[in-house]
Order: structure tokens, then sequence, then C-alpha cells
């Protein structure tokens, strides 16, 4: 496998995907609607362009046909994921993203068959929090033993972009989710819980998190919660269509990322551990092309597969400035 495509290409995390592409050495595609925007940005980094919607499934057939590996960035993914997903395993590309939805990774689920037997793999989650959280909680799990409860929650901090601002307010419907003895179930978003992030504790709240399927996927633990914290101006107000692209290089560097997991073992023992990271704006490209350039390089199981499923628990720590210590 030689070939990506980084869609969506144009957007404040795809262009970041595209530049450490081309920085990794990577021979890669851009794809997205916009042609002007897009050749621009080719042009910028000497690559080959395509310009497609999601709404053409044959102009996505087509522009799919020699690429490998497709890492989608377009969101929001509740209108991406199903096209492209299913475009990907008609023409044997190998699917990443970078989705904080959790429709995308039960539209996954739905998927394992179909891709399995097209000897195509879904990742979804391949960078972002996903890949921090699902570290994090792998190595919490194996500090005690037959786990069987997992807390985790996430602290988000500094400005959000705008591609975020607007999936978030087009899925603040959806219902808050845990997971209870291995079935999806619904709570109340009142339960407040405190978790220490290094810095003494932080009351976050519960939110639906797409690793409420993945962490059930690559541990098996049955019963998990997620929770976040947020500080400064993550979740911005009014128009969202108005604020800037995403927070500046200097902004990143100022808003680094903590996540905190509480293990449970069957025993009742309790295993706490805590990740600090650089921001997640700058993480998740980073993590998002690392994947592409592992599955490039041949590392890949047919069917729904999930970052520390795929590339073990150790994964996020190879991504930049991240730790994990135990606490």
């Amino acid at each position: 496998m030689t070939k990506l495509m980084i869609y969506g290409a144009t957007g404040y995390t795809g262009r970041m995907a595209a530049e450490r592409a081309r920085a990794a050495g990577l021979d890669f595609v851009l794809g997205g609607r916009d042609e002007t925007r897009l050749a621009k940005l080719a042009s910028e980094l000497d690559a080959e362009h395509r310009t497609f919607g999601v709404g053409d499934a044959c102009a996505i057939d087509e522009a799919l046909s020699d690429v490998d590996v497709l890492l989608n960035c377009a969101g929001p993914f509740m209108r991406t994921a199903a096209p492209l997903m299913n475009a990907a395993i008609r023409s044997g590309t190998h699917y990443l993203d970078v989705a904080a939805e959790l429709d995308s990774y039960r539209l996954a689920e739905e998927l394992d068959g179909a891709a399995s037997k097209a000897d195509v793999m879904l990742l979804p989650g391949s960078g972002g929090s996903v890949a921090m959280l699902g570290s994090l909680a792998g190595h919490a799990a194996t500090r005690v033993a037959a786990p069987v409860r997992l807390r985790v929650a996430l602290h988000v901090s500094g400005s959000m972009s705008r591609g975020s601002a607007i999936s978030a307010t087009e899925n603040l419907t959806s219902e808050c989710l845990e997971r209870v003895d291995g079935a999806l179930a619904g709570r109340s978003p009142e339960e407040l819980r405190d978790f220490d992030f290094g810095a003494g504790p932080k009351a976050c709240f519960p939110v639906t998190l797409p690793d409420l399927v993945t962490i059930w996927r690559a541990t098996g633990i049955p019963n998990i919660e997620t929770f976040v914290h947020v500080s400064g101006d993550a979740f911005p107000t009014g128009d969202v269509a108005t604020i800037p692209d995403g927070p500046t290089a200097e902004q990143r560097e100022a808003n680094r990322y903590q996540a905190a997991v509480e293990a449970t073992g069957a025993d009742g023992t309790v295993a706490r551990s805590i990740l600090d990271t650089v921001n997640g704006y700058t993480f998740t490209p980073m993590a998002a092309v690392e994947a592409a350039r592992r599955v490039l390089g041949g590392e890949v199981q047919p069917g729904f597969q999930t970052p520390v499923g795929l590339f073990g628990y150790g994964f996020a720590e190879t991504i930049a400035d991240t730790h994990i210590v135990d606490v």
C-alpha cells in the first residue's frame, strides 16, 4: 500500500494532517469539496488533489479507485462517515477518521461484517480523544484483576475549532449514555463526579463519548462511564459560524489536555492513572497521520478496529509529548 487520501484537507484539522503527511514523506492526495481552496493547498504542499462531494457515490468511487488508505477529516461526521465508509468498502480502501461523534462508531459496528468480507479496515477515531482515552483506559485496566468498571474523564482546555463547535451543536440532543453490564443505557447528565487531573479534584459532568464503544470493544470491560471537565472558553457561545477556524499555535501550546481514569477490579481494587499530553488539536492530526503511516505499512486487521486494539495500549505515548502516570 502506498497512497493516502486526506479528505476535508482544507479544514482546520485536515490542513494540519496534510502538512504532517508531507513532513512524514507519505505519498498522499488531497480531497475535498471546494476546488479553489483545495487547489491552493495542493500547490502549497506540491500534492495532487481531487474535488468531490460525499453526495455523489460515483464520484467518490472514482476518486478512491487507486487510494489505499482514506483519512476522513471532514466533519460533521454524521454527514460524511456513512458515504465514505461505504465507498471505502466498495473500493477496497481502508478507512480512518478523527470523529468524536458516537454515531460514527455505531455505524462502524453495523458495517463490521461487510468490511471484513471486503478485507477492509474501519478505524474511526484514529486520532484525538479516542486514541488518548483508549490508551489510558487500557493501561489502567492492566493494573487490576478482572476489571469490571471503568470511569474516565477528559479535561478539555482552550478554545474550540469552528468545525468541532458545529459538530457539537448538531449533536447536543444526543442522549446521555453509559455502558452497564455490556449494554448502552441512559443516565442523568446531572450526576457530577470529581476527578483529579494532577492539580486537585475537578467536578466533571457525564457525556456520551465514543469511548463507550471503543474502550468496551478493546477491553471488554462491561461497565464504562465517560466524563468531561471544561476550562477556559472550550465551548463557545453565540453563532458558531463566526468563530475562527481554530486555536492558534500559541493558544494550543498554552492549553494542554489531561485525562484521568479509575479502573475497578472484581475484588473492589481501584487503580487510578492520569494522562498528560499536548493540546487535542495538536495531538489529533499527529496521531491520525501516524496511524495512517502504520496502516500503509501493513498494520491492518479487517473490519471495525480501535486504535489501541490495533496498535496497543501504548499508542498515545508514541505521539508528541504524551505521558501516563499512576496515582
